[in-house]
């Protein structure tokens, strides 16, 4: 049984170990680095001063590194705030509206955004705001937005219309109150083990769009930007490609296993819940 138990801990330590280099990189890095990153050398160089290389336009490779996190990784974590944030405004809220009427208005129209598919949405974006990580972000927030309001609502229906939320009504305590400080403590776990999941996904987004070109300008040193400009001389100087994709990587598998550790607490959580309303 303590095996057991274990097992979602060692989930969170493993997951917190990988996510650790690259969310240091995206945040030291800008710090220690230029915003001009010196463009001296010869493409696809190893050697010379340049620990990983250059990449095809001379740049060093470690200082795109040090320096593409924060585009890389932010772009992805304010998406998912933002999605996490209006979808989770909208879930509870319709949960909590006790009216068909109500939870129609809410939810319905954001999933009129399910069935777009996400890349065709990021290149509309890229090409009427191009290189601008802002667009890119409220476009995949716009993506994650229908998905999260759907799960939050139907986590919250049990405590919404639980005997707790029904004593506070009765107490004359106000909606806001029930809402956000009842109902929303108790959807808590879901939507952090959910948001977990959900930024190793919009990570990928964001870098398959860079690497197709959809997204952020073809100069900036965005890890997905680095890999699509390298992808080319993978053979020659490996590390141009290697570097960026290896952060990109640890920081994926470290968010999924963090949620995975989550996924249990939310599940007990729940069950807790769902016996005091029984």
């Amino acid at each position: 049984m303590s095996g057991i138990r274990s097992r979602p801990r060692r989930r969170v330590w493993g997951g917190a170990v990988l996510l650790a280099p690259p969310v240091a990189t995206a945040v030291v890095g800008p710090l220690v680095t230029s915003a001009d990153i010196p463009s001296d050398g010869m493409p696809y160089a190893l050697g010379d001063g340049h620990p990983l290389g250059t990449d095809a336009l001379g740049r060093d490779v470690l200082s795109l590194v040090l320096r593409g996190g924060a585009s890389a990784l932010g772009v992805a974590c304010a998406a998912v705030a933002l999605a996490v944030l209006v979808g989770g405004v909208l879930g509870l809220a319709a949960a909590a509206s006790r009216s068909r009427f109500v939870d129609d208005l809410l939810i319905r129209p954001v999933e009129l955004l399910l069935p777009l598919p996400s890349l065709l949405v990021i290149s509309v974006v890229g090409v009427g705001w191009r290189g601008d990580p802002v667009a890119v972000a409220l476009a995949v927030a716009a993506l994650n937005v229908p998905a999260v309001a759907r799960l939050l609502r139907a986590a919250a229906l049990d405590a919404a219309s639980g005997p707790v939320a029904e004593a506070m009504r009765l107490q004359g305590e106000s909606p806001a109150r029930i809402l956000f400080g009842h109902v929303g403590r108790a959807v808590l776990p879901v939507a952090a083990a959910d948001a977990g999941t959900r930024v190793g996904a919009a990570v990928f987004t964001v870098a398959a769009a860079n690497f197709l070109g959809l997204g952020l300008d073809p100069t900036s040193p965005d890890w997905g930007v680095v890999i699509a400009a390298s992808r080319e001389a993978l053979f020659v100087q490996p590390w141009a490609v290697c570097a960026p994709t290896l952060m990109l990587v640890m920081f994926t598998v470290g968010a999924n296993l963090l949620a995975d550790g989550l996924l249990p607490r939310a599940a007990t959580t729940e069950g807790k819940a769902a016996a005091w309303n029984r």
